[in-house]
Parts: C-alpha cells; sequence; structure tokens
C-alpha cells in the first residue's frame, strides 16, 4: 500500500487550522456549485473487485479490461511525480484490508482539471471514480481513473493512520471515526451482525416466531433489576423502562403462540462495569411443553451455531485462553459448585445459615434479613466459584426464594427446576421451566413485595395482570433469555462489553 504523512495526530491548535483550511475548499467548491452530489451510483466493491481480479496477472487484466465505478474514503495519497498520484479509497465492503483498493490518477487519463483538483483533495474526503483495473509492477490490484469527482468534503482530519484512536474512551464515543480508522472494530460489527442472523435463522427453523413487546411499562417485570423511572405525559403516570420482555411473552404463550422469541433492549439502572452496560441486548425465547432440561440442549445448540456462523468454528480464543463451544456443555447444582472451586467448606457449614452468613459478611456481602439458605448459598458461589467457571457450564436447580418466576421442583423442595450459563467467569444465560400456576406465582410475588420491602430494591412488583393472564391458563414451557453483548464479547475476543456495543452509554462530555 501506499502511505504518506497527512494529517497525522494534530494536535488541537493544529486540527481546527485543518478544519479552518478546510472549510475554505468547501468554500470553493459550493461556489462552483458542485458540493455533496448525490447523482454518482457505485456499481463495484472493492472486496469484490480483490477476490474476483486480485489472482489476475498484469496481461491477464490487459487482455481482457475489467470496467469499474465505485466510491470510497481516500485513506492514503502519494504522489508519483508532477503527472501522477496514486491514493487508497476504502469502503464498506471489509471488515479486513480488502475493503481498500488502490487508484492511480494520471495527468493523461484525466486531465489536467481532475489532477489539479485532487491534490487539493484530503484524507477523509469521499470520491467517487470510473476506470479499468490493472496490477502495478509490485503487483498491486489498481484501479487506473478516467474520471474522478468529490463526493463528500471530509472537515475534520482523520487520526494518525498508523495508531487510529488511541484513547479508548473517544473510540467509544467517537465510534464513527473508530470504524474508519479500526478494521478490528469493522470486523467485530460484521461478526455481530452475523451472529445476529444466526440465531434469528436458528429460531425460525425451530418454529419460533418473532414478536415485538413493549419497551414502556407500567411495572417493571420479569427479573430483578432496578428499573429507569420517566413519565408519561399525556396519561400522567409514571412508567419504567423495560428490564425483560419476559412476562409479555409469556403471555403470548397464554394467548396460542406456542413458540415466541424477542432479540430486545433492556434496560436496568445499575452499574456500569466490563460486562455492565445500562442499556443492552438480549434473546429471550418460549417454547411451551418443554421443561428446562430441553431448554438448556437448546440454548447451547443456538449459541454453538452463533460462534460458528460469526466466528467460523465454535472452538474460540479469550484473552489468549481456549473457549471450546464444540463440546457439551458441563452442568452442576450450586453446592457442587461451591465443593469444586472452594472445596473447604464442609457439608455442614454450607447448610448452615448462622455460618454462612457470618463468611459472606468476610467478602463484604451483607445478606437481607429475608434470605433463606438457598439465597445464602447462591451469594456463597457468586463469591468462590462464578468467577472461575472458565469452560461452559450451567448451574442448575437455584433456590425458588431467588427465582420467583421459575416452576418448583416436583422432586426437591426449596429449588426450582431453573439454570444459568457460565463462560468465562460470567452468566451468559438464564432460563427455567416456566411456573404455570397462577395462585403459586401469587404468593412469589407477594413474597418478591415483602423483599422490597425489607430494602431489596431489585425485588419484583406484583402484576396484577400477569397472574390474570395466567388465570386464564397457560400450558406448561420453559423458556430462557441469552446476553447478546456478553455472548459477542466471547465471540469476538473483546475485554470490554463497549468494545461490542456500537454506541456505548458514557459519561457526558466536558
Amino acid at each position: 500500500m501506499t502511505t504518506d504523512n497527512l494529517d497525522q495526530a494534530a494536535a488541537p491548535a493544529d486540527e481546527n487550522k485543518i478544519i479552518a483550511e478546510r472549510r475554505v475548499k468547501l468554500a470553493a467548491i459550493r461556489e462552483k456549485g458542485i458540493a455533496f452530489p448525490n447523482d454518482f451510483r457505485p456499481q463495484h466493491k472493492a472486496a469484490d473487485l480483490v477476490a474476483q481480479y486480485g489472482e489476475k496477472t498484469r496481461e491477464e487484466l490487459e487482455e481482457n479490461v475489467v470496467s469499474v465505478v465505485m466510491a470510497g474514503r481516500m485513506m492514503l495519497h502519494r504522489e508519483a511525480g508532477k503527472k501522477a498520484v496514486f491514493a487508497v479509497l476504502q469502503d464498506s465492503s471489509g471488515p479486513r484490508a480488502d475493503g481498500r483498493i488502490q487508484i492511480y490518477v494520471t495527468l493523461d487519463a484525466t486531465g489536467e482539471a481532475a489532477m489539479e483538483a485532487l491534490r487539493t483533495y484530503d484524507l477523509g474526503d469521499i470520491l467517487g471514480v470510473e476506470g479499468t483495473l490493472f496490477k502495478t509492477k509490485t503487483g498491486e490490484l489498481t484501479v487506473k481513473v478516467a474520471q474522478l469527482r468529490l463526493i463528500t468534503k471530509s472537515l475534520r482530519p482523520l487520526p494518525d493512520k498508523f495508531h487510529g484512536l488511541a484513547d479508548q474512551e473517544t473510540k467509544y464515543r467517537q465510534r464513527y471515526v473508530d470504524m474508519i480508522m479500526s478494521e478490528e472494530t469493522r470486523r467485530t460489527f460484521k461478526a455481530r451482525t452475523a451472529a445476529m442472523s444466526s440465531i434469528r435463522r436458528f429460531m425460525e427453523k425451530h418454529d419460533f416466531m418473532e414478536v415485538e413487546t413493549p419497551m414502556l411499562h407500567t411495572i417493571p417485570g420479569g427479573a430483578a433489576a432496578k428499573p429507569f423511572i420517566t413519565h408519561h405525559n399525556a396519561l400522567d403516570m409514571e412508567m419504567f423502562l423495560r428490564i425483560a420482555p419476559e412476562l409479555y411473552l409469556k403471555r403470548l404463550v397464554v394467548g396460542g403462540f406456542d413458540r415466541v422469541f424477542e432479540v430486545n433492549r433492556n434496560f436496568r439502572n445499575e452499574g456500569v462495569s466490563p460486562r455492565h452496560n445500562p442499556e443492552f441486548t438480549m434473546m429471550e425465547f418460549y417454547a411451551a411443553y418443554t421443561d428446562y432440561q430441553w431448554i438448556m440442549n437448546f440454548t447451547e445448540e443456538v449459541i454453538r451455531q452463533a460462534a460458528v456462523d460469526a466466528h467460523g468454528t465454535a472452538v474460540l480464543t479469550y484473552g489468549g485462553r481456549e473457549l471450546d463451544l464444540s463440546k457439551p456443555f458441563h452442568r452442576m447444582t450450586i453446592v457442587q459448585a461451591i465443593n469444586k472451586f472452594a472445596p473447604h467448606y464442609t457439608h455442614e457449614q454450607l447448610h448452615d445459615m448462622a455460618f454462612l452468613t457470618a463468611e459472606l459478611l468476610k467478602f463484604g456481602v451483607k445478606p437481607f434479613s429475608t434470605s433463606g439458605l438457598g439465597a445464602l448459598q447462591l451469594s456463597l458461589f457468586e463469591e468462590t466459584a462464578e468467577a472461575q467457571l472458565w469452560e461452559p457450564t450451567f448451574i442448575i436447580d437455584y433456590p425458588a426464594e431467588v427465582s420467583p418466576l421459575a416452576r418448583a421442583s416436583d422432586t426437591t423442595a426449596g429449588i426450582t427446576e431453573r439454570f444459568e450459563l457460565f463462560m468465562v467467569g460470567r452468566e451468559i444465560a438464564n432460563g427455567f421451566s416456566e411456573l404455570n400456576d397462577a395462585e403459586d406465582q401469587s404468593a412469589r410475588f407477594l413474597a418478591q413485595v415483602a423483599a422490597k420491602d425489607a430494602g431489596d430494591e431489585e425485588a419484583m412488583f406484583y402484576d396484577a395482570d400477569y397472574i390474570r393472564a395466567l388465570e386464564y391458563g397457560m400450558p406448561p414451557a420453559g423458556g430462557c433469555g441469552i446476553g447478546i453483548d456478553r455472548l459477542m464479547m466471547l465471540i469476538t475476543d473483546s475485554p470490554n462489553i463497549r468494545d461490542v456495543i456500537l454506541f456505548p452509554h458514557l459519561r457526558r462530555e466536558e
């Protein structure tokens, strides 16, 4: 590729000077009445040209002339004497370097006016070119330009082409610049789209119907989380941004749609971390006449196929360590996980509420006064075992007191048919056999209200309409929510959830 040293790592004062100079150029273009045209229609993409003709010889391209009409952002520019200029255009066909192609502009082919205009163009300008393909002496596929047009004038200089945006927060805040400069960023979001397309195909193949449910709720439900609160002016009522679509999706199961799914945006007014964003994406699905065992098997298949379609293989590398999704996922209970990763605890200790309470205080965790044995065991699991679950592992049989929407076990008192899927020490999915007993669900909601009154801000509200829906009768069912952002972190080997969200939430700019 050609190189240049224009517009690199400009300091603020220099950047302001460059912007001013570019505005002068734009003003001159406006005077000619040719600024920001919208009549150029590209017919080719750089990646397609490279794929189709990149292996052709110089002689083959000379014998079989290939005409090209394309547009792209000028990323590199180099004078080759007074009568020729090399440049590189980048279009949307990447995400790898094959989204770029070199162009060759000569005085003889384009004329003096076009050559002079090109010398006033800047890196970042979007150009339209018409010409033919040839190979340079070094073997690089190149467009020999016959006609050249400025499509869009760029007023701001691009960052240093060798380093892109150096500041991570600026990458998140100015994602548009990050995507221009970073092949890795473009590749990440191409992979995300591929994964989402895979999930939708997989769900539809298995007779699930994609639906849309409200994002503004009168009662926040479907998860234990702190909601964002807003106000509806016309109705003069408090409303909540959706924390989960679960209760609406299960209303649809009541209504006769046996298999439904939704790719949904959820909002939780909680902390921000490398694994948490207040706005995030989940894929949630429900299937009538199934249970949590079926749902676990199906969840495993969905995730494995998404990895294959987005990454090319189910064997991933995350943080330099292998993560193999091709093998059957492990399964263990909360107590089994504690025994594996913290074997110094005895059976008696793990079933002694006073001991568990004291032990959790050592970790800085103060249990709620309403916490029972199951909740205490879960908290100890979170402190001792969760972070060590690298390989895909279903933790199963959660306590009923922390699973207000899950069906109780038919064989073991106090637990539910619920699982959470962990990989790389973090939760990826949560699912269970659904509770379809209206009276049991009502009692669970009342227990959640008591927990909220005792200080648990994430406890659920009582949803009378959902109870009414269950009273009409919901078939036995299983359901699951898969965290898309966290899954994409694993598939793309991204250390921070903001790396896989196009426009993550940040503090307001100073």
